[in-house]
């Protein structure tokens, strides 16, 4: 064999390792996007959760919540400012969720629950009411998104759900 046959057979080698090297890559890169597009949409969820969790756990915060989504007026002045430091948090993780789904790592499916939620607590009079006395405190494209969302035929909430609010 001589160096020219050595020096093509050593290329060819070296080509076929690279497209392994490659292929190899680019398998690794699919695990890992979807790795962080799970890792993701479990923390939307905990996001979430973490907000509504201490209405479950606390029944003064529950009823805040429940008569705030309602029915503001029938707070105190304390108990509104309650709701809408909630309604914030709550608008705040539903954002995030936003954020992930604009940018692909919300799986649609996932994503069109989020939304079918939002719509329901964005329509309630005590949020309706926080989002235009605060709006600027979201993102722009958050703020497009949400007010560009169509209304549910019958807006329904925890303070809603059985189509009668409940009384404190």
């Amino acid at each position: 064999m001589n160096w020219e046959a050595i020096n093509a057979v050593s290329q060819l080698v070296s080509s076929i390792a690279v497209v392994f090297s490659v292929l190899y890559l680019g398998i690794q890169v699919h695990r890992s996007t979807r790795v962080a597009k799970l890792a993701t949409q479990d923390a939307a969820a905990t996001a979430l959760r973490d907000v509504t969790k201490p209405f479950m756990e606390n029944a003064e915060l529950e009823r805040i919540w429940r008569v705030g989504l309602e029915d503001l007026n029938a707070l105190s002045a304390q108990d509104q400012a309650r709701f809408f430091h909630a309604a914030y948090q709550f608008l705040k993780a539903f954002e995030t969720i936003h954020f992930h789904y604009v940018y692909g790592l919300m799986d649609r499916q996932l994503w069109e629950g989020w939304r079918g939620l939002l719509r329901h607590y964005v329509a309630a009079p005590g949020i309706a009411h926080y989002w235009k006395l605060r709006p600027e405190v979201f993102s722009e494209r958050f703020r497009k998104f949400v007010n560009g969302l169509e209304p549910p035929t019958e807006q329904r909430t925890v303070g809603n759900l059985f189509g009668q609010e409940r009384k404190s």
